[in-house]
C-alpha cells in the first residue's frame, strides 16, 4: 500500500474497473489478469497495478485477480458496501429522467427525497416518494441523514440549491447544471455537462486536415470535379 493521498484521477478510474469486473462476473469469469483487464479498459496493465497499489496488494503473480474478491475490495474502497440515500433537486424533464433511472439502487444508491420549485410538480408521488418544495431541502436532508445530492435545476438556481444541500449535511454533489458551484472545503462536486463534453470533442474533428495531420487543406468538391474528366466543363464556343 502506498503512503500519501490518493490522486483524484485514480479514484475516478476505480468505478470503471468495478463496472468491468461486474460484467465479467455476469459472464462467468472467475479470474482475470491485469493484461486482460487493461485490454478491456483501453489502459495499460501497469496503470491498473499502480492504481490498485494505493489500497493494498491484490492478485497473485501468474494467477491474476480473483474477480469476485476484487469486486468486493473495490466496493469496500468506494464505500459501496452499503446503500446511500440520495436527494434529487429538480423535477423537470431532466429530473424526471433521473428519478426514473433504474440503475441507481443496483449500484448502491437510492433516491429517497425529491424536491421541486414548480407547484405543478410539488405533491406528486414518484416511486413512493412525495415531491417536496425546495424550501424543505435543509430539514429533510438533515432528518434522513442524506450525504449525496443531485442537482438538476437551471444554472441560475444551482448555487442556491447547493447551499441548501450543504446546510443540510450533504457532502457530495452531482451537478447537472452548466455552472460552476462554489462550495466549502471538504465538499466533493462532480459536474455533468453534455455541451462542454461535445465542445471538447469537436477539437478532434479534423474537417480541414488530412488523416496524417499534416494540416493540408482538403480538396474541395469543386476542385476535384474540375480535374475529373467527367467534371470538366466544355470549352466555351
Amino acid at each position: 500500500m502506498r503512503n500519501g493521498p490518493v490522486p483524484d484521477i485514480v479514484v475516478r478510474r476505480l468505478p470503471l474497473y468495478l463496472r468491468t469486473l461486474r460484467q465479467l462476473q455476469r459472464e462467468g469469469h472467475r479470474t482475470i489478469s491485469s493484461e486482460e483487464l487493461a485490454q478491456l479498459l483501453g489502459v495499460t496493465a501497469a496503470q491498473i497495478r499502480r492504481d490498485l497499489s494505493y489500497f493494498g496488494r491484490f492478485g497473485k503473480q501468474g494467477y491474476g485477480y480473483a474477480v469476485a474478491a476484487l469486486i468486493h475490495e473495490l466496493e469496500v474502497i468506494l464505500h459501496l458496501d452499503r446503500l446511500w440515500n440520495v436527494a434529487l433537486v429538480g423535477y423537470g424533464k431532466l429530473g424526471q429522467a433521473i428519478a426514473h433511472y433504474g440503475e441507481f439502487e443496483p449500484n448502491g444508491f437510492r433516491i429517497t427525497a425529491i424536491f421541486a420549485k414548480s407547484p405543478e410538480h410539488i405533491g406528486q408521488i414518484v416511486n413512493g416518494i412525495v415531491v417536496l418544495p425546495e424550501t424543505e431541502i435543509d430539514r429533510v436532508v438533515r432528518e434522513q441523514g442524506i450525504r449525496i445530492g443531485i442537482i438538476a435545476v437551471p444554472p441560475d438556481a444551482a448555487q442556491e440549491v447547493a447551499d441548501k444541500l450543504v446546510a443540510g449535511g450533504v457532502r457530495a454533489i452531482l451537478n447537472y447544471a452548466p455552472t460552476v458551484l462554489h462550495v466549502p472545503p471538504g465538499i466533493t462536486v462532480r459536474e455533468i455537462d453534455p455541451i462542454s463534453a461535445l465542445q471538447s470533442m469537436t477539437f478532434y474533428l479534423h474537417d480541414r486536415h488530412d488523416a496524417s495531420g499534416n494540416g493540408q487543406d482538403e480538396q474541395s468538391f469543386a476542385d476535384i470535379m474540375e480535374r475529373s474528366p467527367v467534371g470538366k466543363r466544355p470549352a466555351a464556343h
